[in-house]
C-alpha cells in the first residue's frame, strides 16, 4: 500500500486509491487535444525476442492517447532490421523505429563525430539522445514519456500514470521521474538503489553537509529507475551522460535548469520486474561494477561543479563513512524483507557493499586523474548551433528507412 507522505523537496505523487485506468486513459486522450504525447522506447534488437518486449508492444498497441511512438532499435543488421518491422508493425498508432546502425543514421553519426558533439560510446544514452532528435524533429509531442524494454511485468496503466502529470494542462511540471516497489519472485531487488546511492548520498552529506543537491537527489524514492517523463521542451537543453550514469544526470540537469517545483515523482506500479544485471566482480567494465562506477563519477562531477573540492583524503573519508551507513542499511532491508515474507541474502548483499565501497575508491581516484573528462552527449541547442538543419537530416533518414 502507498502511503500518502510527503518527504524531501520535490512533490511525491502517490497511488492511493488504484484509479481505474480507464479513467485515467479518457482524462490523457482529453490532454492530448492541448498536449500531444510521444512514448520512447530504447531497444536493443536481442529484446525482441527476450520475455518482456512482445507484451510490452501488445500492450501499447492498446494505448488511445498516443500521437507518436519512437522506437531507438540498436546492434540490428539489415535482415534484423527488417525483422524489427514487421515485429512493431502491429502498433496501430504513428511509429517510427531508428535503425541506430544503418547507413543513413550512421552517415548523420560521423558528420556529428567530426563536429565532435556525436555520442562518444554506444549504449542506452546515445539510443535515447538520438530518439529525443527525432521526436524533436517530427514535432508531434508537446510531451513524451521514456521506458524500458525489458519490464516483464508491464501493463500499460504504468504509462498512464507516469506522463499523467506532463500532459495535464492543469499541472506545471516539466519532468515526472516513476518509482515503484523493487520486488518480484518473494525477493527484494534494486541493489544499486538500495545499496549505493542512498546510502552514498547520505554518507555525501556527513563529509559536506546537508547540500541543496543531495537533499535533492536523496528526495527520489527510486533514482535509477529507467521510467520517466518530460514536457518537449525539456530535450532542447538536456545534457544527456552517455554511460551507467544517465539516470543520475539526466535527474542533475533537471535541478540545473528547473526549480524543484516543476519537477516530480510518480508511483507507477505495484510490482516491478525486469532483466537484472550481474554484480561482475572479477570485471570492472560490466556488470553492476561499472554501473556503480559510473553512477559514483556522476555524482562526484555535479558536485565539483558547484565548488566542492574533493582529494585522496576525502574519497577515504566518503567510502568508509559510506561502509558503515550501508551495513546498516542491509540489516534495514533484512528486516523489512522478513516482515514482509519476502527473501533477503545477506551475505550477497554485504558482498555488494564490499564491491561498491571499492568501486567508490576507484570512481574518485579516477576522476582526480580526468577531471577534464565530459561523458555528456551535447545539447540539442548546441547541436542545432554547429549544424543548423540536422533535424531535418535525422526526420528525412528515418522517413526513408522506414519507408524503402
Amino acid at each position: 500500500m502507498a502511503d500518502f507522505y510527503q518527504n524531501g523537496i520535490i512533490t511525491t505523487l502517490h497511488n492511493l486509491v488504484d484509479r481505474p485506468l480507464d479513467e485515467l486513459e479518457k482524462e490523457l486522450i482529453s490532454f492530448s487535444r492541448i498536449r500531444p504525447m510521444s512514448l520512447v522506447l530504447p531497444s536493443l534488437y536481442s529484446e525482441l525476442s527476450g520475455p518482456a518486449l512482445d507484451n510490452i508492444i501488445n500492450d501499447v498497441a492498446k494505448v488511445p492517447y498516443l500521437n507518436e511512438i519512437v522506437i531507438g532499435l540498436d546492434r540490428a543488421d539489415e535482415k534484423e532490421y527488417g525483422h524489427a518491422r514487421e515485429f512493431f508493425s502491429r502498433l496501430p498508432q504513428h511509429h517510427r523505429i531508428l535503425w541506430n546502425d544503418g547507413p543513413r543514421l550512421r552517415k548523420i553519426d560521423e558528420l556529428l563525430q567530426n563536429e565532435g558533439l556525436a555520442p562518444k560510446e554506444m549504449g542506452k544514452g546515445r539510443n535515447v539522445w538520438y530518439c529525443y532528435g527525432y521526436v524533436l524533429a517530427s514535432g508531434r509531442a508537446e510531451s513524451v514519456a521514456l521506458h524500458d524494454c525489458d519490464i516483464v511485468t508491464y501493463d500499460r496503466s504504468m504509462l498512464a500514470r507516469l506522463i499523467y502529470p506532463v500532459a495535464n494542462p492543469a499541472f506545471n511540471y516539466e519532468f515526472a521521474k516513476g518509482y515503484y516497489a523493487r520486488v518480484a519472485t518473494q525477493k527484494l531487488n534494486g541493489r544499486v538503489s538500495r545499496l549505493l546511492v542512498t546510502p552514498l548520498i547520505r554518507a555525501l552529506k556527513k563529509v559536506y553537509g546537508s547540500l541543496d543537491y543531495l537533499e535533492y537527489l536523496d528526495s527520489f524514492r527510486y533514482p535509477l529507475s529507467g521510467e520517466f517523463s518530460m514536457r518537449t521542451d525539456v530535450l532542447n537543453d538536456i545534457r544527456i551522460p552517455s554511460d551507467w550514469g544517465l539516470e543520475i544526470g539526466v535527474l542533475s540537469e533537471m535541478k540545473r535548469n528547473y526549480s524543484t517545483n516543476r519537477i516530480c515523482q510518480v508511483d507507477i506500479a505495484d510490482v516491478y520486474d525486469h532483466k537484472h544485471q550481474p554484480l561482475s566482480e572479477e570485471d570492472a567494465s560490466r556488470g553492476l561494477s561499472k554501473m556503480s562506477t559510473d553512477i559514483c563519477k556522476a555524482i562526484f562531477r555535479k558536485l565539483a561543479t558547484q565548488g566542492e573540492i574533493f582529494t585522496t583524503e576525502t574519497f577515504r573519508s566518503i567510502k568508509a563513512t559510506y561502509f558503515r551507513i550501508a551495513l546498516d542499511f542491509v540489516e534495514t532491508y533484512y528486516n523489512d524483507a522478513r516482515m514482509n515474507g519476502l527473501t533477503l541474502d545477506r551475505h550477497a548483499e554485504e558482498k555488494a557493499v564490499e564491491l561498491f565501497a571499492e568501486n567508490i575508491m576507484s570512481a574518485g581516484e579516477h576522476f582526480l586523474a580526468n577531471p577534464m573528462e565530459t561523458p555528456f552527449i551535447p545539447s540539442w541547442n548546441r547541436v542545432i548551433s554547429a549544424v543548423p538543419d540536422i533535424l531535418d537530416r535525422i526526420y528525412e533518414a528515418v522517413e526513408e528507412d522506414n519507408h524503402h
